[in-house]
């Protein structure tokens, strides 16, 4: 089997960790590793969970507050860009840096879940991403815009998609503005996309739960709700292993 150069990139920066994770997974050396995370037909392991929703809806602190409480549970995919590490992040943590060439050649090849381009610069999700998270018995968490929504309802993917909404424009508004990190232009933006994304959380079938974020402690509850069957089930694999 020929690996793409993706994959081989990928798997410099993937083999420590793996080898690291070994001593309390006996029964998983790392070339079982290595295949779980190459072989087309490895996407075995917990479901993973879609999230998605516009800038001030609350997205990001509920996301903290379930990494918190469920750390051995959850985990993030490491997504591919093609722009330049900034001071202080590292290739396998914060993002896996690639070339443009590299990583188009991969989308071409089938090798991404989903991917978009911002700002000139190429970003994305790879099957190899997640199948990582997988094989420590771990639901992957993807953060993703509307477009990468649509990207993965088209792969075999099978996510839950978890679709986290503010209650209203005018809260989103006031949430926004009371951050004071963005200017006029920027926060107008945010905005118009906030609108567009709201409208696409009502499409039929999109989502499979939609939170409206009105109260903290209570988005968290019906947060924690949609993922009990899948938190128990990979509590249960944790312990008998």
């Amino acid at each position: 089997m020929v690996l793409p150069s993706l994959f081989l990139s990928f798997l410099s920066t993937l083999l420590p960790n793996l080898l690291a994770h070994n001593h309390t997974h006996s029964h998983l050396n790392s070339w079982s590793a290595l295949a779980l995370c190459v072989l087309p037909k490895a996407m075995a392991g917990p479901r993973p969970v879609v999230f998605s929703g516009p800038s001030g809806a609350g997205k990001s602190t509920l996301l903290k507050k379930l990494m918190e409480e469920y750390n051995s549970v959850f985990g993030f995919s490491v997504s591919h860009t093609t722009r330049n590490p900034r001071p202080g992040e590292e290739n396998g943590k914060d993002y896996h840096y690639v070339t443009r060439e590299v990583m188009q050649a991969a989308i071409d090849n089938g090798e991404f879940i989903e991917n978009a381009e911002f700002s000139g610069n190429m970003y994305g999700t790879s099957k190899a991403a997640v199948q990582a998270v997988q094989a420590k018995n771990l639901i992957c968490i993807l953060d993703i815009d509307m477009q990468g929504v649509r990207n993965i309802k088209r792969t075999d993917l099978n996510p839950i998609y978890i679709s986290i909404q503010p209650p209203s424009m005018a809260v989103l508004e006031k949430r926004l503005r009371d951050r004071k990190t963005e200017s006029e232009e920027s926060l107008q933006k945010r905005l118009r996309a906030a609108q567009v994304d709201m409208e696409f959380s009502k499409e039929p079938g999109m989502f499979d739960v939609l939170i409206m974020n009105d109260n903290l402690e209570d988005a968290y509850g019906q947060l924690k709700h949609a993922l009990l069957e899948e938190i128990s089930m990979v509590k249960k694999v944790n312990m008998s292993s």
